[in-house]
């Protein structure tokens, strides 16, 4: 049984570091790490079979997540060093010079937890159909999740690896979208419109779920009902409503904050609405 308090209090947490670590290096993407933190918390701390102390590139043996839309590397970062794949104090390097931590993961600091080199949008869906259909080959059970954003739904290579998946029967993958309406340049029906992207991904020959990824009930509840449709043929995808900056309350609503650091003002307002609840790093 989940203990939903512990997450949600992990969740918080997780939001206070991310806007700690854009806030040191005046640099980062805060908006959509922070809508994103639920789901984080959810998949690290409840949902994935992982071991991070014995972390291997291959991940033979246990669940393999890979981040598509890069720039959300600081809730990612948090999460992971939270679940222990490195010390927390390393959070402070977040986009300095040598740091192991940069602003889009990276395999060349060898950083447990990490194994593409994301934030090329548009390229994670064709990693995770590899992945996924090597798991099958090697008769290994465990499963492949990835995440992208909405925004990210624009590049082609997206589309193929979808034809893919379902062509293959790729039924051991479960991809998210981080489905809040906003990318870097304004709103995302009014840079290029997804449409009915539910019908999309049906006509696809996905299976298709949506939740609510800012209720960490419902979407723990959701990750349940994939997981249950796995091993029937079609790969599964769980388009997630969130609000893009999530528990800061000037941040939210508008696309503004997707890729901008808050100054000495705005940080203080922002920790005021976040209070420590597992310990910062």
């Amino acid at each position: 049984m989940a203990d939903i308090e512990f997450l949600k209090k992990m969740a918080t947490q997780v939001r206070r570091d991310v806007i700690r670590m854009v806030h040191k290096p005046s640099s980062g993407h805060p908006g959509g790490a922070l809508g994103c933190a639920d789901f984080f918390t959810a998949l690290y701390f409840e949902v994935l079979n992982i071991n991070p102390n014995n972390f291997t590139m291959d991940g033979i043996g246990e669940d393999i997540f890979f981040l598509s839309n890069g720039h959300l590397s600081a809730v990612w970062y948090s999460v992971l060093a939270r679940k222990g794949y490195f010390d927390k104090s390393e959070l402070s390097t977040f986009r300095l010079i040598n740091s192991r931590l940069q602003g889009h993961p990276t395999t060349a600091e060898h950083l447990p937890g990490i194994r593409i080199a994301s934030g090329s949008l548009g390229q994670g869906l064709s990693a995770a159909c590899g992945a996924a259909l090597a798991k099958k080959l090697n008769g290994d059970k465990n499963l492949v999740y990835t995440l992208h954003g909405d925004g990210e739904l624009q590049e082609g290579q997206i589309w193929e690896a979808a034809l893919f998946a379902a062509a293959k029967k790729i039924d051991n993958l479960i991809a998210t979208i981080d489905y809040n309406g906003k990318q870097i340049d304004g709103p995302v029906d009014e840079v290029v419109t997804l449409g009915d992207l539910k019908a999309k991904w049906l006509s696809f020959g996905w299976e298709v779920l949506e939740t609510n990824g800012n209720d960490m009930e419902q979407l723990l509840s959701t990750f349940e009902i994939a997981k249950s449709k796995t091993g029937k043929g079609k790969p599964i995808v769980i388009l997630m409503r969130t609000e893009m900056g999530m528990g800061v309350d000037f941040m939210m609503g508008t696309h503004k904050w997707h890729g901008k650091a808050p100054n000495d003002e705005e940080f203080g307002r922002a920790m005021a609405q976040l209070p420590e609840t597992i310990g910062d790093f």
